[in-house]
């Protein structure tokens, strides 16, 4: 059968609006797909969702609409069928705001959408539970002729497996072609990061050809019947296609080498990169296994108020300034009538001596509070922090005044047997059908560890240097966990990284990580190392536990530290 070929056009609910646009005339395409969905995304639209139960436009993205205002009828004309989780907490009312929309354009499509995902009423307490559904439920909207498949929570990879699926007419057993498109899915669900986005040698790319970097492409995948996929992008478009870009993303939000899913377990250590020619790289040899017999449930409460301050602490005496306004605003808030259960200091040191401006010559000091009491971290904290002003250390100033503090929220993972989910597809005609769990399941277990390539001869001559000279990383979060996917260009680089980042040397590398559990998992066949820190990141991302609260530069941080490096590697 023909190859198919699905772009993507968005890797979060808010990325570039014209990416639709530029993917549709850009060259041709069979799908388009677009993520708007992220753990942090399910909470907000959970808010929305609670200040008006009875709106009707709450709860799903509304940019995919204003996109598809401009851009439907290049769809219909280009043959371009589009698969877009925006639906969110309302795929539903989604579905139909994209009829209404095209009725009122005079454009004629078929509209379906997947439902079944939303278990909130099974979990009280919650603002959003929600399962993660497989591809096959979009495969049975486009085989039954959607034009327009919207989804609320499903896998981000299922937004390619299903149109896989549907076009090559696979079913539900055949786990290698199955996890071949997981793995594209995978590579182009954050868009523009698998084309030179956030890449750890940018400057490689902007130093030579700054143009490329200035307006990525996005990405698309040429699927084939066997599974294998080329990851490319429109000819003439901005960015990089190449096996370090593709790398990176690959180890992007990922764990061990079994990779799980609702259809598919993809052993991420079978994976074969190869260079296909200029911006091409092919993705073979990866393998599948059944999928476990439970679907994760992303569960989103709120958690409680937060606010926070940043006292400003320039020239002299740094430490002992922050000694001292620490010591007067906690002071004043155990004083207080409402005081802040918890309060976190981290204080930035920013300041140069001898400072040419007097920003350089500051530090940060921030401190967060939170408390299930509004009133605790907003009036508390602002009388406190406010009333310091003049009886503080020397050159007080904050950066802005506390406000009245905001909800924060905490991400749990959950799970439940894939047949206790509802999965249906909802067809453009409003036929129902019920999508079966997965016939065949695998309890998940780790593989056991490969063996490490031949160490370095011993005795090398070495420089101290920063480990980001030899080895790429990129890191993302998993709820309050996060990874770090680090990789090596060369075979020697590979050997030297394998023996040399232990779990050990990665605590004291990163000394947040110390008391964190921490997991290696090694990647032969990608040269790669893919940590995962148990923790690090508290209640997930909308608790805002730390200063990168989705773990999104940790990756950069271990790669500016220095360690001993073989001078042959430098």
């Amino acid at each position: 059968m023909s190859v198919l070929r699905v772009g993507n056009a968005s890797g979060f609910y808010g990325d570039r609006f014209d990416a639709m646009r530029e993917m549709l005339t850009g060259g041709d395409l069979d799908v388009l797909t677009g993520d708007y969905l992220a753990e942090l995304t399910m909470l907000i639209l959970g808010r929305d969702r609670l200040k008006n139960p009875a709106d009707r436009t709450a709860g799903y993205a509304r940019t995919f609409l204003r996109q598809l205002e401009e851009c439907l009828g290049l769809a219909r004309e280009r043959g371009v069928r589009i698969v877009a989780n925006a639906g969110g907490l309302n795929p539903a009312g989604l579905a139909d705001a994209v009829r209404e929309l095209a009725d009122r354009l005079g454009i004629p499509v078929r509209v379906a959408h997947v439902e079944g995902d939303d278990l909130t009423a099974l979990h009280p307490g919650t603002l959003a539970a929600h399962a993660y559904l497989g591809g096959f439920g979009i495969a049975a909207c486009l085989r039954e002729g959607a034009d327009i498949v919207v989804t609320g929570r499903v896998t981000d990879a299922a937004l390619v497996t299903g149109p896989a699926a549907a076009h090559f007419g696979w079913g539900p057993g055949e786990y290698d072609r199955l996890a071949g498109a997981v793995v594209a899915g995978h590579v182009l669900e954050c868009g523009a990061q698998a084309t030179g986005g956030n890449y750890a040698f940018f400057h490689e790319i902007h130093e030579h050809a700054p143009e490329r970097l200035r307006h990525p492409g996005f990405p698309l995948a040429e699927l084939h019947a066997d599974g294998t996929a080329v990851i490319t992008k429109h000819p003439g478009t901005g960015g990089l296609v190449d096996v370090g870009t593709v790398t990176a993303q690959l180890l992007y939000e990922t764990g061990g080498a079994r990779y799980a899913g609702p259809d598919v377990t993809a052993r991420l250590d079978t994976i074969r990169l190869t260079q296909d020619g200029p911006d091409r790289v092919r993705i073979e040899g990866v393998r599948g296994e059944a999928p476990p017999p439970t679907l994760k449930v992303g569960l989103n409460r709120l958690g409680g108020f937060r606010n926070e301050v940043t006292f400003v602490l320039t020239g002299l005496d740094i430490e002992r300034k922050a000694a001292l306004v620490r010591d007067q605003l906690e002071t004043a808030l155990a004083a207080a009538k409402s005081a802040p259960q918890h309060l976190s200091w981290e204080l930035a040191r920013t300041d140069h001596p001898d400072a040419r401006t007097e920003e350089t010559a500051s530090a940060l000091l921030h401190v967060v509070v939170r408390d299930p009491d509004q009133n605790a971290v907003g009036r508390a904290l602002g009388g406190a922090a406010v009333e310091l002003a003049l009886a503080s250390y020397p050159g007080f100033h904050v950066l802005a005044p506390p406000g009245k503090g905001a909800p924060y929220g905490v991400f749990e993972a959950a799970y439940v047997d894939q047949g206790t989910v509802p999965h249906t597809a909802v067809l453009h005609d409003g036929r129902r059908l019920p999508v079966p769990p997965a016939d065949d399941t695998l309890v998940l277990r780790p593989v056991d560890e490969p063996p490490l390539p031949a160490p370095l001869p011993t005795g090398l001559p070495t420089r101290r240097a920063p480990l980001g000279l030899v080895a790429g990383a990129r890191s993302g979060d998993k709820g309050g966990d996060a990874n770090i996917g680090l990789w090596a260009r060369t075979d020697d680089a590979w050997r030297w990284l394998a023996h040399t980042l232990t779990t050990d040397r990665l605590r004291a590398l990163l000394p947040e990580t110390a008391d964190l559990p921490v997991a290696r998992h090694v990647l032969p066949n990608l040269r790669a190392l893919n940590f995962e820190i148990t923790g690090i990141l508290g209640e997930g991302v909308a608790s805002q536990a730390r200063f990168d609260p989705q773990a999104k530069a940790l990756g950069e941080w271990l790669r500016s530290r220095h360690l001993d490096i073989p001078e042959i590697l430098l």
